[in-house]
Formats: C-alpha cells, structure tokens, sequence
C-alpha cells in the first residue's frame, strides 16, 4: 500500500491534503474520491446554483495521478 494526498478545490478554494491516507489499488483511489466528492456535494449543492468541486490526488513524490471535478449547475424553468 502506497499513501495518497487528496487536494480538494471548492468555493472556499483550495486546501492541500496534508496527511493522506494509504491505500492499495487505483479502484481504491476511485473509490475514495467519489466519497470525497460525494460529501462536498451534499453539503454545498443546496446552498447554491452553481458549483465546480474538483479533488486531486498525489502520490508520497508529488506526482499528480489524477483530477477528478464535478459541475453543479441549476436553473429554474419557471421564472417568476
């Protein structure tokens, strides 16, 4: 098992993954990620139209493997 920093970037911008947590397979990387995502997004969709969360994932060298982003975007069709 190798350790793994997750950098998250939001609308309160970013924040570097300082501890990481170990992990054993890239579907574990996966995985992790979706929760990560899945969380900010349940906390902050709701209080907003729209939205960009992104995570990106370093090995223990610094070496980014991967960005993975959602966008959030609400409109309302019966405009009042």
């Amino acid at each position: 098992m190798s350790r793994y920093y997750f950098d998250l970037r939001n609308g309160d911008g970013p924040l570097r993954d300082e501890h990481g947590i170990e992990i054993g397979t890239r579907s574990d990387i996966v995985h992790e990620v979706t929760k990560i995502l899945v969380g900010l997004a349940s906390d902050e969709l709701p209080t907003t139209d729209r939205a960009t969360i992104s995570v990106k994932v370093r090995d223990e060298d610094g070496k980014v493997l991967s960005v993975s982003t959602l966008f959030f975007r609400h409109e309302w069709i019966d405009v009042r």
